[in-house]
């Protein structure tokens, strides 16, 4: 599991999770849309990867890359930035 922050500040609860798996460059591609997003709103997120976890690989693997905003599925496969960035405005 990986994190990231706009504002480096450790205490902020995380709202961003992406859910996916090494070598997979459509989450490649997620991550940099949700680390450029939650970089300008200094919003928190992580990277899971649904190969150390059987429950999200059960859920999800058809699916990654998965990205939950605040608990829920907010996108998969490709990520949005403006839909992603008014979620997160919200």
């Amino acid at each position: 599991m990986r994190s990231g922050s706009g504002s480096g500040d450790d205490a902020l609860a995380v709202r961003v999770q992406i859910i996916g798996r090494a070598g997979c460059h459509l989450c490649d591609d997620a991550e940099a849309v949700v680390a450029e997003v939650c970089g300008q709103r200094g919003v928190r997120y992580e990277v899971v990867s649904i190969d150390d976890d059987p429950a999200l690989a059960d859920e999800y693997a058809e699916l990654i890359p998965v990205v939950l905003v605040d608990g829920e599925r907010h996108d998969f496969f490709r990520v949005d930035a403006v839909r992603l960035g008014q979620a997160l405005d919200r």
